[in-house]
């Protein structure tokens, strides 16, 4: 008994210690884990190694300027490399990954210039420079060569010669990349949410890889305004250190760039602040923990001054007029069309036709690129075209201004000009007498020669820059200055003549349209603008209201302005232009035009400006060999009811219109 009552006392001393032990130790975590929490695990972060990785940050987003989405960002799926989790076994993973995307059919990133069949030769039309350099092999080295000096350089000895192809494809291009821990590697974009959930599933098999939700550009419509609105893409690699210098202004290899179009020009607005995530390592290197260091910041959003809903009506009236006038045993092939306001000069619609898609652009390019219509080409913008009698407005101003036509002149129109000995052209009536208002309304070629020779060459061209044609308009994406000749004296003959109904000069339709604008509001020619105001990603902030700016300000008396607006208005009511506009319920100005081409029927044009006693927007109209003017008469007057009479329009709802009786 003796001994089993001291044994049992034993007993009870040892669970008394173990218990405050445990108590102590516990208390000792507590502390640790708990209370001190901050204190220890700056300690630890500042005694450890750390690498830093990027956040990336959304790209802003472009709106139309009620805020309708045109070019914003969905949420995808890339399949990424993380250098501060990846093993030794990363050819292994590399492999696996390949041959489960290539089942799927799904691309991967592999910018190895040689072929992916083996034996392995050179791809065609790809530079080998960098990989020689790499390998450091002599200039004339041979695709066997860099295929044996990659199997070395990623120790690739035991796999068969497809299966080295594979992974020294994606090994390379990490290489290339600087794959580290502070830059991820990007293997594979935008997967398929089935992919996405396979791979999420065997994460545990697939060490350093992860699959990271990613924005993505997405465009609602993506036929809508494409010339304007432009494209995203990779980096090129001579614009990485060189040409952009993307290296030097902070951008990562694998970032996504505005290519053409606002994405481009608004690229330094689109593009956000990326964030940063901290990892701490411990002294074998492996990851102790990670925080977000610093946040990323979205791009801002750019609201532009297009009407998305308006846009994509011009788009499919323009291509249904075409198409009807062609079905119709017709010449028109293609055309374009500008709306613009004319007190701010932003570009309201700008449409072309053909036109194509974006989302099938790349495996189309060769198809669109070899078409005759030329389908790539931004014709509003880019196109150049002598626009016939739409000129004349710009030469009566000449006329008035200079005063070499005075108030209720008139010219007696024979038909036959034969002022000078060597050249007589004709017009294309026998008028009689004309004067400034029936000149324009019946587009008297007879009336305008004689205000051409009156006024010389140089004081013309020096009118035609004053609004703006044959310079650019200064819009935010590229446009072309058009042609125009620059006399060398007044005594230009019957060049003189030609220049004067609009031939031999060559402009844009977006040029047309701000000339008729700076009509409309009196001689004021605004810069032209695609941007309306640049926001905050949320839209909460406005960082810039892009106010007009004026180009210059054409001196015109009021008596010129009134005289002109006048003869445009004569021709929408019982002149050139009343076949298509004669019964419209509100007072149109306007102008119409035929010009003579190398070969095929003459292009048609019409320019207008509405309403006639408050102007809100001018109007340009160019259908290529559309011959008769009625032809974009007719898509003018389109135009026009989806501006004011149109029920998706949101500015329909304050505009004011003078009906006619």
């Amino acid at each position: 008994m003796p001994f089993k009552k001291k044994h049992q006392t034993t007993l009870t001393v040892l669970s008394i210690l173990m218990v405050l032990v445990l108590i102590l130790y516990s208390a000792r975590v507590y502390s640790i884990q708990i209370i001190n929490a901050d204190k220890y695990s700056s300690r630890t972060k500042g005694s450890s190694a750390s690498r830093k990785a990027v956040l990336k940050a959304p790209r802003g987003e472009i709106l139309d300027k009620f805020g309708r989405q045109i070019a914003v960002n969905r949420d995808g799926y890339n399949i990424v490399f993380n250098k501060a989790y990846v093993g030794d076994n990363i050819n292994d993973i590399i492999l696996s990954l390949v041959n489960l995307l290539d089942e799927k059919a799904v691309e991967h990133k592999d910018k190895l210039p040689l072929t992916p069949q083996t034996p392995c030769s050179f791809k065609e039309g790809e530079s080998t420079a960098k990989l020689i350099k790499t390998l450091d092999l002599a200039d004339y080295a041979t695709a066997e060569n860099c295929f044996v000096r990659l199997i070395e350089r990623y120790k690739l000895e035991k796999y068969t010669p497809q299966e080295q192809r594979k992974i020294m494809g994606v090994r390379y291009s990490m290489e290339i990349e600087d794959f580290s821990i502070s830059y991820p590697y990007t293997f594979a974009e935008d997967i398929p949410t089935e992919l996405m959930r396979k791979i999420s599933e065997s994460h545990f098999l697939l060490q350093g890889v992860s699959v990271e939700v990613v924005p993505f550009r997405y465009y609602p419509d993506t036929s809508l305004a494409v010339n304007l609105i432009g494209t995203v893409g990779p980096i090129f690699e001579e614009d990485w250190a060189e040409g952009e210098d993307y290296k030097g202004r902070g951008y990562a290899f694998d970032d996504k760039v505005g290519k053409s179009g606002i994405e481009y020009y608004a690229e330094k607005y689109l593009r956000g602040t990326d964030g940063e995530i901290t990892y701490y390592l411990d002294e074998e290197g492996n990851i102790i923990d990670k925080e977000i260091t610093k946040k990323a910041i979205p791009g801002k959003t750019v609201m532009l001054t297009i009407d998305a809903k308006m846009q994509r009506t011009v788009q499919d009236i323009l291509a249904t007029t075409v198409k009807t006038l062609q079905s119709e045993g017709g010449t028109a092939r293609a055309g374009s069309a500008v709306v613009i306001d004319v007190n701010t000069g932003g570009v309201i619609t700008s449409a072309n036709y053909p036109t194509y898609d974006t989302a099938t652009m790349s495996e189309n390019y060769d198809a669109l690129l070899a078409d005759p219509a030329k389908p790539l080409t931004d014709r509003a913008f880019q196109g150049v075209y002598p626009i016939g009698s739409t000129i004349k407005p710009a030469v009566a101003a000449a006329a008035l201004e200079t005063n070499n036509l005075s108030a209720g002149e008139t010219v007696f129109c024979k038909r036959t000009y034969d002022y000078f000995d060597d050249y007589k052209p004709n017009c294309m009536h026998f008028h009689k007498t004309m004067d400034l208002t029936s000149a324009l309304s019946k587009s008297c070629n007879f009336f305008f020669f004689d205000m051409g020779r009156r006024i010389g060459a140089l004081t013309l061209t020096d009118y035609f820059k004053q609004f703006g044609l044959g310079v650019k308009t200064g819009v935010e994406v590229n446009d072309s200055a058009g042609i125009l000749i620059e006399p060398t004296s007044n005594g230009f003959g019957g060049d003189t003549l030609q220049i004067s109904i609009g031939q031999m000069n060559a402009f844009t339709p977006l040029q047309l349209a701000n000339y008729v604008a700076t009509f409309a509001n009196g001689g004021t020619h605004y810069k032209v603008t695609l941007i309306d105001k640049i926001v905050s990603y949320d839209m909460t902030e406005t960082y810039d209201e892009c106010a007009p700016q004026i180009s210059n300000q054409i001196k015109l008396k009021d008596s010129t302005i009134s005289a002109i607006k006048k003869g445009m208005l004569s021709v929408t009511v019982d002149g050139t232009g009343r076949g298509a506009l004669g019964d419209y319920p509100i007072k149109i100005g306007g102008k119409t035009g035929t010009s003579q081409t190398n070969s095929g029927a003459d292009h048609s044009t019409y320019i207008v400006f509405a309403p006639f006693d408050s102007p809100e927007i001018a109007i340009s109209v160019v259908l290529e060999h559309g011959a008769a003017s009625y032809t974009s008469g007719l898509l003018v007057r389109q135009i026009l009811d989806s501006y004011f009479f149109s029920a998706e329009n949101k500015a329909t709802d304050t505009v004011p219109f003078t009906v006619l009786d």
